[in-house]
Parts: structure tokens; C-alpha cells; sequence
């Protein structure tokens, strides 16, 4: 990339990419398949679109290569990096908050007087909020833009944080789950932005690696709430006033934090570029928005089958992670007796996880090997679950630790994956939509996976949860192995027009 040297009227400096799209101005409207309304005409010079599939497609492709009198340069600007930058900050803090309490199961349950139950649902809550706000989520996404999106999520966040800090007390149970819930809430709008983040403001050689880094962020929040919460406060039973305290300094730190980059959010993102990063984003800004269907958008999501089965696999996935992560404490305390360690266990699998997502994503980047890549992540995490259930009763702490790493590389890692296999597969439909819908199918496997796992740890033990988890998962492999890959998106950044790349058709 080579900085542009533009006038001084430029808004913001931009990194010039070479690569060049047909203006907006110059093309016809096209019929658009993703969401848009069927049976619309085309402007050309009073035909009516062709009704075959293939036909109108390539009636579409050659006018927009007949087009081809006025060009717009694609760009990248540097403020994309400011937006990832906050978004990501934000996203930790509201991952950090989800598993603040988890790992403190038995410190929290003490303290507030309440059962392990009651504690989890601390946890479940974030997956429970998620599934009935995520479609009105992503249609205020599709309808307001981004910067709307992006600042609700920042601002719930931080107002769930200052709830917390009025929950300092035994017996306030209610008011903590309430912030929670409220934290929970914040998280709809956060969840589904890194795939559209990173197709809006990033190149077609760097989106993958920008969707991952955005996911990394939240993994990273993960991380930090297994590590943090467990010094600050040790467990005192005796010393109920103390416990209060420790709590305090966690919360109002949070609260400080996401306050913080809330303002951030509201100075740094804006709805898009002032010019498009690629050719696909170029392209999708030709498409007439006044004949947007969110609904028809959802319809041809789940007439996409390879989406379907790729929806329930990234679900089975996601959710056994965060089924693995809300109960790890209950693991390892029955098994080593010791808070700290069962936290830095858990940094150990996020923060593996956070390198197999950077891999992942430079790897999708260079190669663009959506379902090879995604089908081998899921086999390893199928065996790295296998070897982390045997292990855990030996008594070896170290052993724990590495195959617990091992197990977070392949299993974390496989989330940005997902979305970026997900924005590939049902393109041009709204990242944000594709996104919301895979996020959801994680929070119901989720709290499925969660509530059955904990009964099997609490009835048996924590071998019959896990392998629980690892039967569904290598339902998930089998599901993975059937998803057609139909590149979309990157036939289009790389100039090929045909009816995989233009539209999601009923029988895909």
C-alpha cells in the first residue's frame, strides 16, 4: 500500500489500493438477490429482467461490464484501524464481564447466598438475552448503519457496569443479575460487527485477518476475566467485608473502563469509508437500497443449505466453548481445590485460542482455504477435547495446562472462521445479518450445552460432560464435511460475475 497524496480537501488521509470498480453513477440498478425484493424490473431502456436465474445474472454482469466508462478507485483508510482498534477495546470488556463471575462461582456464591445455579445463570444470561434480540439487532443494523450499532453496544455496556457497582452487597442477587442482564443486552450489538467491520472498512488481501483480530479482542476479554478476577478477590469466606471490597475495585475499574471507550466509540466510528476498501463492498453500494427486504434477507439466509449446516456446526462449536468456559471452575476446583489456578487454566485455552484466530485469519487471507481450513480446525478441536477429558484426572497440573492450550488453539481459533466462511458463502447478504444468525445458534447450543454439561459434572463427574461435548462434536465434523464452499465474495473481488457470486438462490 502506498499513502495517497490528495488535496488538502480530503476528509482523512487514505491508503491508496490498486484496483479499480465500476462508478455507482455509471452502472444500472441491479436485481439483488440478497434481501431485495424478486420481480423488479430492470432499467434498461424499459426491458424487463430476465425471469431464469443464470439469464439474469448474466444480463446483470454484462451491463455492468459494459459499464466500464467510469471507474472509482478502491481505497483504504487509515481510520479503519481507530475503529477496530475501539471496537475490539470494547468487545473485551464486555467478554471480561460475561466470565467475570464464572470463574468466581463458589467466591460469588457465597457471597450473595445463593447456589452454583444461580451463578451459572450469571453466565447463561448473555446467551438467553441473545437469541430473541438478535434479529431486531441486526435489522437496526441494516436499517440505522453501524455507527448507531456500535455505539449501543459501547453504552449498554458501560451502563451494566455502573448497575454492578450498585450491587455490592450480600443479598442483592437480583440487582447484579439485572446488570448482567443489561451487559447481556449490550453484547446483541456487539457479537455480529467484526465480519461487517471488517468488510466495510478492510481490503480484500486484510479482511480476514481483521475479522479475526476483532474476535481475538473478545477472546482476549475472556482471557483477561479468567486471570483478573481471581487475584483481586481471593476467596475469604471469614471476611465478608473484604470480599466486598475486592469485588468494589473489579467493578468501578470496569465501569471507569467501559465509560471510557463508549466516548471513544462516539468520537472514532463512522457509518463507512469515503471510499470503498474493495471491489465486493463497491459493488454492493451499486445495489438499489430503497428495494430492501430484511425479511427476504432472512428467507434466502435459511434457503442457503451449505449456510444451514455451517449455522448448526459453528453452533455446536461456539457453544461447547462456551459451555467449557462457564463451568471450567467447577472442573478443576473438584479436582486441584485451588481458584487461581482454574483462572489461569482458563488464560491458558484463551489465550491459545487467540493465536490459532490470528493464524487462522493471516492463513484465510493468504489462501482462501475457507472449508479445508474450518473442516481441520474441527477435527483438531474434536481430538484436543478428547485428550483434555482424559487428562483432567491424572493429577498432573502441568498436563492440564497443555492440553488445555491445545484444546483453546483449535477450538477459539475456529470463531473467526466461521463468520468469515459464513460472509463468503451467503455474500451479498448483510455480514451483520449472517453474523447475528451464527451467534445465535452459539447462545442456544450454549445454554443447552451448559445446563446438561452441569448437571453431568454435578451428578457424575466432569469425564461425563466433556464427553458429552465431543459426541456433539463430532456431529458438528460430519456436518462441516457436507458444506458445499462457493466462494462468493472472493469471485467478486476477483472479477468474476456469474450467479454463484450475485446471488443467493434457493437451491444453493
Amino acid at each position: 500500500m502506498v499513502e495517497d497524496g490528495g488535496g488538502g480537501g480530503e476528509e482523512e488521509a487514505e491508503e491508496g489500493e490498486s484496483g479499480e470498480m465500476p462508478a455507482a453513477a455509471a452502472l444500472p440498478p441491479l436485481q439483488r438477490c440478497n434481501g431485495f425484493l424478486p420481480g423488479k424490473e430492470a432499467e434498461d431502456g424499459g426491458r424487463a429482467a430476465p425471469t431464469g436465474g443464470g439469464e439474469r445474472v448474466a444480463a446483470e454482469a454484462e451491463a455492468m461490464l459494459s459499464a466500464a466508462g467510469g471507474r472509482v478507485e478502491t481505497r483504504l483508510s487509515w481510520r479503519r484501524l481507530a475503529v477496530l482498534g475501539v471496537f475490539s477495546s470494547y468487545s473485551l470488556v464486555n467478554a471480561f464481564q460475561w466470565i467475570q463471575y464464572s470463574i468466581l462461582s463458589n467466591v460469588f456464591a457465597g457471597f450473595y447466598g445463593v447456589s452454583f445455579t444461580q451463578i451459572d445463570w450469571l453466565s447463561m444470561i448473555y446467551m438467553v438475552a441473545y437469541v430473541p434480540l438478535i434479529l431486531p439487532a441486526t435489522w437496526l443494523l441494516d436499517a440505522r448503519g453501524l455507527r448507531l450499532t456500535a455505539l449501543l453496544g459501547a453504552g449498554l455496556n458501560a451502563l451494566g457496569a455502573w448497575l454492578k457497582c450498585a450491587s455490592l452487597a450480600p443479598g442483592r442477587y437480583p440487582l447484579t443479575l439485572t446488570a448482567q442482564a443489561v451487559c447481556a443486552v449490550a453484547q446483541v450489538f456487539i457479537l455480529g460487527l467484526p465480519s461487517r467491520i471488517a468488510s466495510v472498512w478492510f481490503g480484500p488481501t486484510e479482511v480476514s485477518t481483521a475479522c479475526a483480530v476483532a474476535v481475538l479482542a473478545n477472546q482476549l476479554g475472556t482471557a483477561i476475566g479468567f486471570l483478573l478476577p481471581p487475584v483481586l478477590v481471593p476467596n475469604t469466606p471469614d471476611d465478608i467485608d473484604l470480599m466486598a471490597h475486592n469485588i468494589s475495585i473489579m467493578f468501578y475499574g470496569t465501569a471507569i473502563v467501559s465509560t471510557l471507550l463508549f466516548f471513544l466509540a462516539g468520537v472514532v466510528f463512522e457509518e463507512k469509508p469515503k471510499y470503498p476498501p474493495s471491489h465486493s463492498q463497491a459493488v454492493l453500494q451499486t445495489m438499489p437500497p430503497e428495494d430492501y427486504s430484511y425479511k427476504q434477507s432472512i428467507i434466502n439466509l435459511f434457503k442457503n443449505i451449505p449456510f444451514v449446516l455451517l449455522l448448526i456446526s459453528y453452533g455446536i462449536m461456539t457453544g461447547a466453548f462456551y459451555s467449557v468456559s462457564t463451568l471450567l471452575n467447577q472442573m478443576i476446583v473438584t479436582h486441584e481445590g485451588e481458584e487461581v489456578n482454574a483462572g489461569r487454566i482458563g488464560l491458558t485455552l484463551v489465550v491459545a485460542g487467540m493465536v490459532g484466530s490470528i493464524i487462522c485469519g493471516l492463513w484465510l487471507d493468504y489462501t482462501k482455504t475457507y472449508k479445508q481450513t474450518t473442516l481441520i480446525v474441527y477435527i483438531l478441536s474434536f481430538i484436543g477435547l478428547l485428550v483434555f477429558t482424559f487428562t483432567l484426572d491424572l493429577g498432573y497440573l502441568i498436563v492440564v495446562f497443555v492440553t488445555g492450550g491445545v484444546l483453546g488453539f483449535f477450538m477459539t481459533g475456529y470463531l473467526p472462521l466461521g463468520f468469515e466462511f459464513a460472509v463468503e458463502i451467503t455474500y451479498p447478504e448483510p455480514e451483520g445479518t449472517s453474523s447475528g444468525l451464527l451467534n445465535a445458534s452459539a447462545q442456544i447450543f450454549g445454554i443447552v450445552f451448559t445446563l446438561v454439561q452441569g448437571k453431568l459434572i454435578t451428578d457424575y463427574s466432569a469425564r461425563a460432560g466433556n464427553l458429552f461435548l465431543c459426541a456433539w462434536i463430532f456431529v458438528g465434523i460430519i456436518l462441516t464435511a457436507l458444506i458445499k464452499s462457493d466462494l462468493r465474495r472472493h469471485n467478486v473481488n476477483l472479477g468474476i460475475m456469474n450467479l454463484d457470486v450475485k446471488a443467493v438462490s434457493g437451491d444453493s
